[in-house]
């Protein structure tokens, strides 16, 4: 079993950053792929970045490409998201979530935590 802890959210201004942290319990934690998702009010939850347990092979959605960067440290059970030039369009409650074998399907992830809200202000 693990259980995920977000933190990290908060208001910011358009153009500038913040960063996401996810916490895991769990000794098996470097065995889990990791994802983020974030759901805006009204919308479906959607694909944001993930990593992979091996080789840390990256993903991103188109939108956030060139902005967002996932990373994680096994040692410390912790994966992060670095938000950099953020638009009003990226505010949601931002979810990390944790699979052995799903990356980027929100409806493949076993474990979830419960999110953190992000507002960028315009």
């Amino acid at each position: 079993q693990v259980q995920l802890v977000e933190s990290g959210g908060g208001l910011v201004q358009a153009g500038g950053s913040l960063r996401l942290s996810c916490a895991a319990s769990g000794r098996t934690f470097s065995s889990y792929n990791m994802g983020w998702f974030r759901q805006a009010p009204g919308k479906e939850r959607e694909f944001v970045a993930a990593i992979r347990w091996s080789a840390g092979s990256t993903y991103y959605a188109d939108s956030v490409k060139g902005r967002f960067t996932v990373s994680r440290d096994n040692a410390k059970n912790t994966v992060y998201l670095q938000m950099n030039s953020l638009k009003p369009e990226d505010t949601a409650v931002y979810y990390c979530a944790a699979d052995k074998n799903a990356v980027v399907s929100v409806n493949a992830y076993e474990h979830w935590g419960q999110g953190t809200r992000v507002t960028v202000s315009s």
